[in-house]
């Protein structure tokens, strides 16, 4: 069986987004400590989550997730051609690239953080950054009702769990509607849902 080790408040959270999504069955392992040798051996990073697929690990959110949808999922999750495959990869490393270091500069300089660390400079950075990637990501979504047309693949899944970050962080996507709709919709599909009362 599949052992998918983390939390769902962690990065682990869209691994276990896409597993649901996928329906297939698999065991969530919660970790404690992270840097203990017997997991180590699994992520020798040091971080979740990882998979184990009966023997093959996988580490990486965002390559664990890419791995399981091409493996385990079928169309229109995981498209059926090679130019699909291609605009899933590049939507989700664009989302890593792109959005998550501006995303998480804000969340960790608003939130994380104890109060006498925090920079606001650096979170007021961190939003000025993500303007023109959020600009793209709406310009896209006017032309189609999902990152690759009619259907949710795997790319929006990835894309959406990075956007995940926006509602902690109180971000104004009113000049994005198109865009914050989609994250909307996204996100209130049942299987996030599901991982969303999850430890």
């Amino acid at each position: 069986m599949i052992k998918l080790y983390g939390t769902a408040m962690s990065r682990a959270g869209r691994s276990l987004w896409a597993l649901e999504e996928i329906g297939i069955q698999y065991e969530q392992v919660l970790v404690a400590e992270t840097r203990k040798p017997e997991y180590l051996k699994i992520n020798p990073n040091g971080h979740v989550p990882a998979l184990d697929d009966n023997g093959t690990i996988i580490w990486e959110s965002m390559a664990i997730n890419l791995y399981v949808a091409e493996k385990y999922g079928k169309a229109p999750l995981w498209p059926s051609t090679v130019e699909g495959h291609g605009a899933c990869y590049q939507w989700s490393l664009w989302a890593m690239l792109e959005v998550e270091g501006p995303m998480f500069d804000v969340f960790k300089n608003r939130i994380l953080l104890p109060a006498a660390e925090r920079d606001e400079k650096a979170a007021v950075a961190g939003l000025e950054k993500m303007k023109a990637p959020l600009k793209v990501l709406d310009d896209h979504l006017q032309r189609s009702e999902y990152l690759l047309g009619k259907d949710f693949t795997i790319a929006d899944l990835n894309v959406a769990s990075v956007m995940i970050l926006a509602s902690f962080i109180q971000l104004d996507l009113s000049t994005t509607p198109t865009a914050q709709k989609w994250v909307q919709k996204c996100l209130v599909r049942p299987a996030n849902q599901k991982v969303a009362t999850m430890k």
